[in-house]
């Protein structure tokens, strides 16, 4: 039997893998000098805790999930963080910490849905969330701010920032009523998931790809028109403290989010390479969701995340992907004293940075150097009889084909001068 990869899972092999790393590392980076801190989450949890948070109705808790029984209880393994995130802050009493409690995740998310291009049923996200007592707006602009230093760093090319307000609890669901019942108007011009979708959350249809139901959306009323004074307040000083930081955007009223704790500012990062469906981060202002999942009602939350598979496919298909790195220095040794003196030699440049192969077994000259050839290596450092009689080390530079005999001293500067040169 030929084991291979379930269906919409895969392998992540190098080089690729490194590129993940320079991403994750950017993310650590980055998101370490706005004062937020790693938390590291359970893969699964308890299906209530999604049930309740993504909801019971949504296509993620009753179709997408994988879920198992554990004894008596339904486990399920995570379709996204933020509830964990959540329920982590709850459970350790972390509302009790100074100030506003600032958390970065990242790893693998599941969802059995149709594998697509950046799409996949074992998917990875980079996440951020901000918990505390305060829903100033310049929380928002700077969680925005953040994301926007991040893509920056990783030199994320045409990527475009969306914004919206979906209000609050005192003026949405008058807006929903509204979207509902015109909506009803056109039903019957509708796919069958929009009709679904204007009994069970109507403001899902705002979201619709379908060609032929655009004409309809755009006719149909838009939320900023319908904003209570205090979130037209919030969404304009949203705004104001963007332009205070050189971000640019635009607005975009059917960017929404579909569930009831979220409020007010609503976020979307768009980049090339991937599509029609091509947004590669997500975002919004959350207030309720904390008291949903059993904390004080008066923590206040924000968060994004980012689909870093559909980032990592964005980079490269914009050139952005290359990562340095690879082998520097393949180390071919030629007798049994040779040896010795390049196990330490190995060490010794090892310690310095460098990446080095060093052979387990004596191989002929040509061989080896072919073989330091297909390994792509940068130079090979050859150590024999003669070198070792003389005090010295052969340093071939397999791009020009170059040869030069060094001192170990020399050695050292002669390799970082080339690297820093390539």
């Amino acid at each position: 039997m030929k084991f291979q990869a379930i269906k919409g899972v895969r392998d992540i092999l190098p080089p690729e893998s490194a590129l993940w790393n320079r991403v994750e590392q950017a993310a650590r980076d980055v998101f370490g000098t706005f004062g937020f801190a790693e938390i590291r989450l359970p893969i699964f949890e308890q299906t209530e805790l999604f049930a309740r948070s993504v909801g019971q109705e949504t296509d993620i808790v009753s179709k997408e999930m994988y879920s198992f029984q554990d004894h008596d209880s339904s486990i399920s393994l995570r379709p996204e963080a933020t509830a964990s995130v959540v329920r982590a802050y709850i459970e350790h009493g972390m509302q009790t910490l100074p100030g506003n409690v600032k958390l970065y995740y990242m790893g693998p998310m599941f969802r059995r849905e149709r594998p697509q291009k950046g799409r996949y049923r074992q998917f990875y996200q980079i996440g951020a969330e901000v918990l505390g007592p305060s829903d100033a707006p310049g929380i928002d602009a700077e969680v925005i701010e953040m994301l926007l230093a991040f893509f920056e760093r990783l030199q994320l090319k045409g990527a475009v920032l969306n914004i919206n307000s979906i209000g609050d609890k005192n003026c949405r669901p008058a807006y929903v009523e509204l979207l509902r019942a015109e909506l009803q108007k056109v039903r019957e011009q509708l796919g069958a998931d929009s009709q679904r979708r204007i009994d069970t959350n109507p403001l899902r249809v705002l979201d619709s790809k379908l060609e032929h139901e655009q004409a309809i959306i755009e006719k149909l009323p838009h939320i900023a028109d319908h904003l209570c004074a205090e979130c037209r307040a919030h969404y304009d000083e949203v705004k104001r403290q963007l332009a205070l930081r050189g971000i640019t955007y635009q607005e975009n009223w059917r960017l929404v989010r579909g569930l009831d704790y979220y409020m007010r500012t609503t976020f979307e990062i768009t980049a090339p390479g991937l599509g029609s469906q091509n947004a590669v981060c997500g975002g919004g202002r959350y207030d309720g969701l904390v008291e949903l999942l059993g904390g004080q009602a008066t923590t206040k939350g924000i968060g994004f995340a980012i689909g870093t598979d559909r980032l990592l496919l964005s980079l490269q298909e914009s050139g952005a992907g290359e990562v340095e790195g690879g082998l520097d220095v393949y180390l071919a040794w030629f007798g049994a004293a040779a040896q010795t003196a390049a196990i330490k030699l190995a060490r010794r440049l090892r310690d310095a940075g460098f990446v080095v192969e060093l052979p387990a077994v004596e191989m002929k000259f040509g061989k080896s150097l072919g073989l330091a050839d297909r390994l792509k290596a940068r130079h090979a450092v050859i150590l024999g009889e003669d070198e070792l009689a003389a005090g010295v080390v052969a340093v071939k530079n397999l791009a020009d084909g170059t040869q030069n005999k060094l001192a170990e001293q020399d050695l050292f500067s002669y390799l970082r001068a080339s690297h820093a040169s390539d």
